[in-house]
């Protein structure tokens, strides 16, 4: 499944809607760890294409954590003011050739540096779920993986470990230079 995917490699990231379309276009995510869980990836200022072609630069260096059985990928956001974290509702990842898919479920988690977080973008998701007809049971996984993704942040595990970010970055870097 990971398709000989290894520590250094320069991957991108295609994000869907549950329509089938693609939505946005990262140019760039360097392996820094993979394993029977996850995929951890990173950039720095990557550009992003949305489906209706404009793109633009990130402002920040950015950790990205997929997952092979969560429905949530999460960001972190190392910008000049303090870690943020972006948090897209979403399906596991998959890996075709060198690029991460996944299809975006619209709610987002965004968390603040001082750990104050915010659930994002209602009315986008309750427009896309008539439009594009979600299934009960893609709701019901949207829902408990909502809640799962709280219950994380609130306890401070996996990316939101305090220091993780920064172990990840210094990894990062460390590969920039070679």
């Amino acid at each position: 499944m990971n398709n000989n995917i290894k520590v250094g490699d320069k991957l991108e990231i295609h994000c869907y809607k549950h329509n089938g379309k693609l939505h946005q276009v990262c140019n760039e995510a360097i392996v820094l760890d993979i394993d029977d869980e996850k995929i951890v990836v990173a950039n720095n200022r990557a550009k992003l294409t949305e489906a209706d072609g404009r793109s633009y630069r990130a402002k920040e260096p950015a950790i990205l954590f997929f997952y092979k059985k969560r429905w949530f990928n999460i960001i972190g956001q190392l910008k000049d003011y303090g870690l943020y974290y972006y948090c897209n509702i979403a399906t596991p990842y998959i890996i075709d050739g060198k690029i991460i898919k996944y299809i975006d479920y619209d709610l987002d988690l965004r968390v603040f540096p001082d750990g104050g977080f915010k659930v994002l973008d209602y009315n986008e998701y309750n427009y896309h779920r008539k439009l594009m007809n979600y299934p009960e049971e893609i709701e019901l996984i949207i829902k408990t993986e909502l809640s799962n993704l709280i219950e994380i942040k609130r306890r401070n595990e996996g990316p939101f470990t305090p220091g993780l970010i920064s172990k990840y970055y210094a990894i990062y870097k460390k590969i920039e230079r070679k």
